[in-house]
């Protein structure tokens, strides 16, 4: 029996401006470094498989530092691993809602214990500051809440119209195998929202992590087991994506496909899974959220120290590494060489470091990132103006100043194309319809904003802005489970909604049933 549940509301992030919280966060991630290089196996069935081929991932605030070595999956782990999904779903697709939404529960109460030790792990992969981290935890135990109510809910859904003669009921099934394949921005949160969302519906699925964060989705396989969650509902292989990425997704036994990441990745996954291969009695679904190209426009009618504020916090919050990121200021051309000013005054304040020591920003996530951004910022030099920024910083990992590029034309490539850097395009809009007009020239769809004091201008904003997550007078990051349903369009990708009412849905199919009544005879 599930006991009598609170309301959900949203997780508080942890005040790191307290002495005592932000030592207790020093201390743990002192305990965790202590922990760096170890090995860790893949988990297919519950059982622990090390293998020769390695994952090695390092800190990117000190690349002397391997924060562990995780083994890799080739083929024959992918095969091995979707066997296990595929028999542990008979016996998972059996147990009730309040029983699967109990283990979310509990996985809940686990990370909550564990919130400072998941945080410094965080912190160490992927560069994360304090409070960039216990955001990200935060959210996952929102997921882990939030789904386990939502599926409740749906396990109580109002019934079919009734007519006469039968009994009509609608209940909803889970589909079987699903592939999860998270990314490494919001290397926990993400990762438990889309597994938990799968499994809370029925299914059983196979994880594997971001080659970036692999430490992330081995710190939640420990969480599930503690919480006991069956073997093989959920199986951990992390891998090349040239390995076993497109053997997972052409699987005839996969029934699904949960991806975040590249609209490139993204469309590659969608176009593979859309093929029925021999023995594949289904058509595969595909939920992906594909980044975006997210701009805030800024008024003339705006208040402008609230503008600049929200602008650099999403511009450069966890170095721009967000898929809701601002990463073009639409400016009207009144108020925009004001607004050039406030932007950098308010960058160059900010402090460069390693985020064990809490500095505002840290490094970006890997070489790869380090060279794309590097060459972006290149070509910002030729299609604009450097307002601040604009080069490496010191220190042995991927540090790039947080970067401003100004006069950027609406349909040069700084403003088109996805950077998910430190870089902030700002572009010169000759009124608030040509702003609206420019917010909406890209092939992405996914956050926005508008600063502006004018109720007019903003409820056009609200019929025209053409965004999944539409914000006016704050930033467009920092969207709440069960607050902000969160998903794109266009090539943002399918508007899943995560965190919100329609997602779950997204896991399963509805099953009607109808029953003649007997009517008995009389003698």
């Amino acid at each position: 029996m599930t006991k009598k549940l609170k309301e959900y509301f949203p997780t508080s992030y942890q005040n790191f401006s307290n002495s005592k919280i932000a030592q207790s966060q020093k201390d743990s991630l002192t305990f965790v470094r202590k922990n760096f290089d170890k090995n860790y196996p893949l988990i297919i069935n519950g059982k622990k498989i090390l293998t020769d081929e390695k994952i090695v991932s390092l800190n990117p605030a000190n690349l002397d530092e391997v924060i562990g070595n995780f083994s890799s999956a080739n083929k024959s782990h992918a095969e091995s691993a979707i066997q296990a999904a595929s028999k542990a779903f008979d016996k998972w697709k059996l147990v009730d809602a309040n029983t699967r939404a109990n283990f979310l529960f509990e996985c809940a109460n686990i990370v909550k214990r564990r919130r400072n030790e998941i945080n410094s792990w965080m912190i160490s992969e992927v560069g994360k500051n304090f409070i960039e981290a216990d955001a990200d935890t935060a959210e996952a135990i929102d997921f882990l809440e939030y789904y386990g109510r939502e599926m409740i809910r749906y396990s109580k859904i109002e019934q079919p119209i009734q007519v006469p003669g039968e009994i009509n009921q609608l209940e909803y099934l889970p589909l079987g195998v699903g592939a999860v394949i998270p990314p490494w921005n919001f290397p926990f949160a993400i990762l438990v929202g889309m597994t938990s969302a799968a499994i809370v519906t029925g299914n059983t699925v196979i994880v594997k992590p971001s080659s970036d964060s692999p430490m992330m989705g081995w710190l939640f396989m420990e969480i599930l087991k503690e919480a006991g969650v069956p073997n093989g509902v959920v199986n951990f292989i992390p891998g090349s994506g040239a390995e076993i990425g497109d053997y997972i997704v052409d699987h005839n036994l996969i029934r699904f496909v949960s991806f975040t990441g590249s609209a490139e990745i993204g469309k590659r996954i969608y176009s593979r899974a859309s093929i029925t291969n021999p023995g594949q009695k289904w058509l595969k679904r595909v939920v992906a959220e594909m980044g975006g190209k997210d701009g805030i426009i800024v008024d003339s009618e705006a208040n402008l120290e609230d503008a600049a504020d929200g602008v650099v916090a999403a511009a450069f919050g966890f170095q721009g590494q967000k898929c809701s990121a601002c990463s073009r200021a639409i400016v009207d051309t009144k108020v925009y060489d004001k607004f050039l000013e406030m932007i950098k005054t308010r960058v160059k304040k900010i402090q460069i470091g390693d985020p064990k020591d809490n500095f505002q920003m840290g490094p970006v996530v890997s070489k790869r990132a380090y060279k794309t951004i590097l060459d972006y910022i290149e070509v910002g030099k030729k299609e604009g103006k450097i307002l601040c920024g604009g080069s490496i910083s010191t220190g042995n990992g991927y540090y790039i100043q947080p970067t401003v590029i100004s006069n950027i034309k609406p349909d040069s490539r700084i403003s088109l194309e996805e950077i998910f850097g430190p870089v902030l395009g700002i572009i010169k809009a000759k009124n608030f319809e040509d702003a609206l007009k420019i917010a909406n020239n890209t092939d992405y769809g996914l956050t926005g904003a508008v600063y502006s004091e004018n109720d007019d201008k903003i409820k056009k904003a609200y019929n025209e802005f053409f965004v999944g997550n539409l914000y006016l007078n704050r930033k467009c990051t920092g969207a709440l489970v069960g607050v902000h349903p969160f998903g794109g369009f266009n090539l943002s990708g399918t508007d899943s909604k995560a965190g919100g009412r329609d997602y779950l849905l997204l896991f399963m199919q509805a099953k009607t049933i109808a029953t003649k009544i007997k009517v008995s005879s009389k003698n």
